[in-house]
Order: structure tokens, then C-alpha cells, then sequence
């Protein structure tokens, strides 16, 4: 690993604890950032000389920290002295911030970093860019690119979504048990919404967007370090590694969708689904279930199947039935009428989802599933009707070719094959 890889290693590692730390000291966002990034630059410097700390997040807080309070004082030093009695003792403050400089505080710090970025008053959006930005340390370009939008939109999403924060004065206390509860759960869907944004990405934008889906495993990694027995935490490990260990089989070589029957397992990444595997095993172990577990349970069957014919489509039908209790909604009845499909068939599975047609009526996969139900039940006009309104409704360019490849069979199985012409 050559100066520069091995630095950028460490200061990723370390970002959301230094910032995270730095935030609770100056319980500004932006003073926070700008203390870490003068930090990085001092240890671009120092540490190719002197090696690598011993531990780098602790160095770059001391010294984000200390680069920040000279800053402080400089600008301090513009403005007229306050009353003798307002003067605080920054010595001894500094001394203060050094004492607490150990580990038991890096959860928590982490912990807030994140959940500031899932605030509630933010859009799902916001919380992400936010979240990429201070607590990944993408920059906007990388950002913008990967929600394929313009650099100076992104930059006013990321500022509106700070100013949000700046004026929402959240506290900066230890959190209490019930509400590390309530942030957890925050901070875990917004991991998952952050994988989500890479992997349904289509053929033509999937390499771009790639890096959403491994900077959401570090994240999920990052909060299985700090909650080592929670099992639902293991689940969403678990869960996004078994899902981002078939990317590689996804799309062809032009980009089109290729369904998870048709895949080449050859190409899934197999030291990635030992891990997921492993996890979910261990998850499960708890006998605590919730809706992460059941889902990577699900992809572990998948994962498991060496070909497509030895699925466990019965047990995968039972998991949905059991996350439809826990989390009910429409796409969770619209993925397990896929499992009743190859169970009971495609009339048990169209009869399950005719009644999500209300509520499904703009959603892509609605479409494309029931038009498949119904080509397989041979009734063609219906289910050209079901693939037109798909395409129509398709968000990436891969969609809409998967529901043509669809059409095409059909136009090819309706049109009549030519006389043959008997001899006579």
C-alpha cells in the first residue's frame, strides 16, 4: 500500500469518530468539518514522516480541535473583550477536552454524527447527501454524480439540509437508553435508504452508483461495531451484503436487467455471502426477529440455492407471510406473490395482488409482475396491456428494456407461424 492509500485508509476509518468528537466540542456542524479536513492536511504532512499514530482518530481530534480553538481565538481577537466575569478559562477547557479523549465517548459521538443526518425535519434526500457528506466524506461532486444531479444542486441541498440542523438546536447530550433505541432504528433505515439509492440504480448508471451500496456496508460494519448483540443490526448487515454480492451478475454485458433465475452465480461474490450467512445465522441465534432479519433470511435462501430450481420457495413464502405481520405494505404482498407464484402458481399469486392495483397504480414492479402472472396464464392482451402501462412507468433505461424483451415474446408467440405449402 503505498503513503497515500494507506493515509486515505485511516483518515475514512477515523472520520465519523474525529468529526463526530469535534461536533460534540463545538456543537457546529461546519466548525466540526472544517477542524477535521485542517486536521487531514496536518496528517498528509506528518504522518508519512513520523509513521501513524498509535490511534489516529484521538491525534486528529487533538489536533482538528486545537487548529480550531487558534481560529477561534484569532477572530476573537477582531471583536471588543467581554466583562472579566464572561471570560472562560480556555486552559483549562483544553485541559477538560484532553481528559476526554478515550473510547467511551466515541459511541455516543458516533451515534449523535449519525442521527443528526437522519433528523426528522429532513427529507430522505437531505438525510443522505448529509450523511455522505459529513459522515462518509464524499465530496459534492462524488455526491451529485451518484444522485445524477448537478453540483450546485447538491451543494444547496447539503446547505439547506445544515441549516435545517443549525436551527432545529438539537441537544448534544449522551443520549438515554430509550432514545439510543429510537436513534438506532433512524440511523439503520437510513443506512438501508442509502444502499437502496446504489443497487436500484439500472445497467446504465449502476457503475456509478456502485459506491453507495459499499459505503452503506462500511456504515452497517461501523454500527455492528458499536452494537455487537443487536440483532436486527446483524440482520442489516447481513441483508446488504447477501443483496450487493450478486451486483456483479445484475446486468449483462449491455447493461440489461438480468432476473435473479437467470443470473450466472459463478459471478456472485461467495466470500461476501459467507459473511452475510454467517451473520444472519448469528442474528437469528438471538431470537429476537425483526423486519431486517426476515428480509436477509430471505436473500440467505437465495444465496444458498446453488441453482435456481433448488430455492426454497415454500420457507421464502412463509418469511414474507411473517414480514407482512411485522411491516405490512404493499410491496411486501407484491414480492411474496412472486414466492406464491412458483408455489401455488400465477393464479393464487395475480389473485393476491389484483387488490394492491389502487395503491400500486404509479410503481413500476406492479406492472411488470402482473403482466408476467398473466403471460404465463396466457392471457397475452392483458398482459401487454400490464407491460405497456410498466414501461411507461420504468426509471431506468435497463427497466424498460427488460419489459420490451417481455413484448417482443409476446409479439413473436401471437403472430401466426406461415402456411407451408403441401406438394403435391
Amino acid at each position: 500500500m503505498t503513503d497515500t492509500a494507506w493515509i486515505d485508509a485511516a483518515l475514512t476509518s477515523a472520520r465519523p469518530q474525529a468529526v463526530g468528537a469535534l461536533l460534540r466540542y463545538f456543537r457546529n456542524l461546519d466548525t466540526a468539518e472544517e477542524a477535521f479536513q485542517s486536521a487531514c492536511l496536518r496528517a498528509l504532512k506528518s504522518w508519512p514522516q513520523n509513521g501513524p499514530p498509535r490511534d489516529p482518530a484521538a491525534w486528529l481530534i487533538m489536533v482538528g480541535r486545537n487548529v480550531a480553538i487558534d481560529d477561534i481565538r484569532r477572530g476573537r481577537k477582531q471583536q471588543p473583550l467581554p466583562a472579566d466575569e464572561a471570560i472562560s478559562d480556555l486552559d483549562d477547557a483544553e485541559e477538560e477536552l484532553a481528559d476526554r479523549l478515550d473510547g467511551s465517548q466515541y459511541r455516543d459521538d458516533i451515534l449523535r454524527l449519525l442521527f443528526i443526518c437522519c433528523h426528522p425535519d429532513l427529507p430522505a434526500t437531505q438525510q443522505i447527501a448529509l450523511a455522505l457528506r459529513i459522515v462518509s466524506g464524499l465530496t459534492v461532486k462524488q455526491i451529485a454524480r451518484a444522485f445524477l444531479v448537478s453540483e450546485a444542486a447538491m451543494e444547496q441541498r447539503i446547505t439547506r439540509a445544515k441549516a435545517r440542523v443549525a436551527d432545529a438546536n438539537m441537544p448534544f447530550e449522551t443520549p438515554g437508553a430509550i432514545e439510543r433505541t429510537e436513534r438506532l432504528s433512524a440511523v439503520a433505515a437510513m443506512v438501508y435508504l442509502i444502499f437502496n439509492e446504489g443497487y436500484s440504480a439500472g445497467g446504465d448508471t449502476a457503475e456509478i452508483r456502485a459506491p453507495l451500496c459499499e459505503e452503506a456496508i462500511r456504515l452497517a460494519r461501523l454500527l455492528l461495531r458499536l452494537f455487537q448483540s443487536e440483532p436486527e443490526i446483524m440482520g442489516l448487515t447481513a441483508l446488504l451484503l447477501l443483496q450487493h454480492a450478486r451486483s456483479a451478475a445484475r446486468f449483462d454485458a449491455e447493461g440489461a436487467l438480468v432476473l435473479l433465475d437467470d443470473q450466472d452465480r459463478s459471478l456472485w461474490n461467495h466470500k461476501m455471502i459467507a459473511e452475510g450467512l454467517a451473520l444472519i445465522d448469528k442474528a437469528m441465534r438471538h431470537r429476537r426477529t425483526g423486519p431486517y432479519q426476515i428480509q436477509a433470511a430471505i436473500a440467505a435462501l437465495h444465496a444458498r440455492a446453488a441453482t435456481p430450481e433448488e430455492t426454497d420457495w415454500t420457507q421464502i413464502d412463509l418469511l414474507y407471510g411473517t414480514l407482512e405481520i411485522m411491516q405490512p405494505s404493499p410491496v411486501v404482498t407484491l414480492n411474496r406473490a412472486v414466492a406464491v407464484s412458483k408455489v401455488r402458481g400465477p393464479e393464487a399469486a395475480l389473485q393476491m395482488i389484483e387488490p394492491l392495483a389502487p395503491r400500486l397504480s404509479n410503481y413500476f414492479h406492479f406492472f411488470g409482475v402482473r403482466g408476467a402472472f398473466l403471460m404465463q396464464l396466457g392471457r397475452n392482451d392483458e398482459a401487454r396491456v400490464a407491460f405497456d402501462r410498466a414501461i411507461a412507468l420504468a426509471n431506468t433505461s435497463a427497466e424498460a428494456a427488460h419489459i420490451r424483451m417481455h413484448l417482443d415474446r409476446l409479439m413473436r408467440d401471437s403472430t401466426p407461424a406461415p402456411a407451408k405449402i403441401q406438394e403435391k
